[in-house]
């Protein structure tokens, strides 16, 4: 956690409640310990979501369905998603969940391996959402680009790794220090590419909010 303990316990403790369903999903998501988005990350997602009025989202890392159900609450009635997952069990919990839920209609769930899957896809999208395997962040980000809208907002999650990003690569168990050096170089991307504005904010397990810059965007258009 890179906020304090009390204060995050203050800031849950004035969340209402996601719904029925989704408040069942957190819960066996809990037990089961399968990783969902953090509930004050949640909040900045949904804040988000409702400000930019995307028409389409890409959700890279659809788990169990749980930050799709959450974007699709507040997201334009015209607006649809897409969402990534590979693994068998947790793909068929997501579409029974959406199912639940009634928006079959609104969110495309795709099997398969992500890197594969965003090559093929054509965009645009004016929101993605990025929480799946940290260390292919940065092979992902090429495509991620390719696939932005013009001002279209690129949302990655947990990527300051409960602060142990500040850590050299020596400072962190042996097992983690090729996703350590993959997000530190994805994080250091994310701040240097002139088409990109990003703030690297420490709420959840830190989130990096980076924005496609209009201008940039029409500029490789016009030129290509």
């Amino acid at each position: 956690m890179i906020v304090d303990e009390r204060v995050r316990d203050y800031i849950h403790s004035l969340e209402p409640e996601q719904g029925c369903l989704e408040e069942e999903i957190a819960r066996e998501a809990e037990a089961g310990n399968i990783p969902i988005i953090k509930k004050e990350t949640a909040a900045m997602l949904k804040t988000l979501v409702t400000a930019k009025k995307p028409g389409a989202i890409l959700e890279v890392g659809t788990a169990v369905g749980y930050s799709a159900l959450l974007m699709a609450g507040v997201m334009p009635d015209s607006c649809r998603i897409t969402t990534i997952e590979k693994y068998g069990p947790r793909i068929l919990a997501a579409r029974e969940n959406f199912k639940k839920a009634g928006v079959e209609d609104r969110v495309t769930l795709m099997e398969g391996d992500a890197g594969e899957i965003l090559k093929s896809l054509k965009g645009p999208y004016d929101l993605i959402f990025m929480d799946a395997a940290k260390g292919q962040y940065i092979h992902w980000l090429s495509d991620i680009i390719r696939l932005m809208a013009p001002g279209a907002m690129l949302f990655s999650d947990n990527v300051l790794q409960e602060g142990t990003i500040v850590q050299s690569r020596y400072g962190v168990e042996r097992r983690d220090r090729t996703i350590h050096g993959r997000m530190r170089e994805y994080l250091y991307r994310l701040k240097h590419m002139e088409e990109l504005e990003t703030a690297i904010v420490p709420v959840g397990d830190g989130v990096a909010l980076s924005v496609l810059k209009e201008q940039r965007k029409e500029t490789e258009r016009n030129t290509g």
